[in-house]
């Protein structure tokens, strides 16, 4: 290796060395049991999710739909599915017949929006175990269940052109269920209050980023690689 330039050369060798043992301890477990990026990654999981409280507004849109009336003839992938489904829809009012994969199901929007909304808002304040004894199975479990029957409602209702209802059906999935799902087990966090990790965190990643670009600028300096503009060429 020819070195051109070592003062440059050096520098960029140490700044490369110490980039790269930043990155180990970034991976050990020095924060709380986590390293740099689980704990990162918490962090914007908890500002992301105090900001995804819709359950109230939801639940205002679910008046809208009460003494709604609907018959949906829904199909799911497995017996077992099915059958929790019809445990879950009649716990909720619904009267829900069928076998195998087929659930007929009979009953008021509003009581399943109802439910749905409850089990959900219990979800994303981590209150699971309330859940998993109310239904007597795992509460992720009875989360996925509701996911599969708003999709199948929500199929149902586009094919009868109830398309106000199959929307609500589609926000009550995205708002409620997946946020539910999504962040369960995430202490929410307002980023006012984490101000200062959160611009920290920020400019440690900015600033991390640029020690690499810099070390190998010097270190190709070093060997007499320079960066220069391109000639212009005439038309």
């Amino acid at each position: 290796m020819l070195i051109v330039k070592k003062k440059p050369f050096i520098i960029g060798t140490v700044m490369a060395f110490t980039f790269l043992v930043v990155l180990v301890l970034m991976f050990l477990p020095l924060l709380g049991g986590r390293n740099a990026f689980e704990a990162s990654d918490r962090l914007f999981n908890s500002i992301a999710k105090a900001s995804s409280d819709h359950f109230e507004l939801l639940r205002r849109e679910a008046a809208d739909h009460r003494g709604s009336s609907f018959d949906a003839a829904m199909t799911f992938r497995s017996e077992s599915l099915a059958a929790e489904v019809r445990a879950m829809l009649a716990k909720a009012g619904v009267k829900a017949e069928g076998k195998g994969v087929r659930v007929e199901a009979v009953g008021d929007l509003y009581e399943v929006a109802r439910a749905v909304i409850d089990d959900s808002e219990a979800m994303f304040h981590n209150r699971g175990l309330e859940i998993a004894q109310k239904y007597g199975s795992p509460e992720r479990q009875t989360l996925l269940a509701w996911w599969n029957i708003l999709k199948e409602m929500q199929r149902v209702f586009e094919s009868k052109g109830r398309f106000q209802a199959a929307t609500f059906l589609h926000d009550l999935t995205v708002k409620g269920v997946e946020v539910a799902y999504n962040f369960y087990g995430v202490e929410p966090e307002n980023a006012s209050t984490s101000a200062a990790t959160l611009v920290g965190t920020l400019v440690f990643y900015v600033l991390y980023t640029l020690w690499w670009g810099y070390a190998i600028l010097y270190m190709f300096n070093g060997l007499g690689m320079e960066m220069k503009a391109g000639a212009k060429k005439e038309v």
